[in-house]
């Protein structure tokens, strides 16, 4: 292993048939762990879809700021409640490249980067905008639930040449007492003014996943695996 490649994170994998033809990488939320959407992966499928392997990676355990230094499972480190300043910028970034070397292992197993779709719930969703923005190499889509865009000061530097061609499915609750709606929306708005095509959903729900989203994203997972 080249000294710059981080070592892969522990995985659970589940797939939907033999010889997978795609592939989502599904990220956790802040304290959760790889086993926190594996029951979902029943209720979103659809008979006609391709072959899939789901990837649920478990994130690295750190001590978080605003949790009184508590070591959880955590993408990056919670630094303030303030939005602007709530993402661990340096975190994040380390997280990206490992998330990158996932990206990396399945195209080493014939899942080329443009039949991967990448997807987060809350912290996961914010490492999946903040991936998306850095891949020259276009992944098929981006998920973001209840999440925001870190550090989007610099986000606009961030962003490569290519990357706008990602589609991405953000869905949010309109009752999200953790990641405010507003955050969310204002996140959606950067994005499409950045050239992306977001297909933004909200919900009368809190900081959770509900039935009507997962429709909504099914469908769009179809349009996906159309394209491809």
């Amino acid at each position: 292993m080249d000294s710059q490649t981080p070592a892969l994170l522990d995985c659970i994998e589940r797939e939907t048939g033999a010889a997978p033809a795609w592939s989502v990488i599904w990220l956790h939320g802040l304290g959760a762990d790889a086993n926190d959407f594996v029951p979902l992966v029943p209720e979103l499928l659809r008979k006609h879809w391709p072959a899939i392997r789901f990837v649920f990676p478990n994130a690295p355990v750190r001590a978080v700021t605003i949790n009184n230094g508590v070591r959880m499972r955590a993408w990056y480190d919670i630094v303030d409640f303030d939005l602007a300043n709530r993402a661990d910028e340096t975190g994040v970034l380390e997280t990206v490249a490992q998330i990158d070397a996932l990206i990396a292992r399945e195209a080493a197993r014939g899942i080329p980067a443009s039949r991967v779709i990448l997807a987060g719930f809350s912290q996961g969703g914010a490492v999946t905008l903040a991936a998306g923005l850095r891949r020259s190499e276009p992944l098929a889509g981006l998920v973001a639930l209840s999440t925001y865009l870190p550090a989007v000061r610099n986000a606009a530097a961030a962003l490569v040449d290519g990357a706008a061609r990602q589609p991405v499915f953000m869905a949010h609750g309109t009752q999200d007492p953790v990641v405010p709606l507003g955050a969310g929306e204002q996140s959606a708005a950067w994005l499409r003014q950045a050239g992306f095509d977001v297909d933004w959903r909200q919900y009368p729900m809190p900081h959770s996943v509900c039935a009507e989203e997962i429709v909504a994203l099914g469908d769009w997972f179809d349009a996906r695996f159309a394209a491809g």
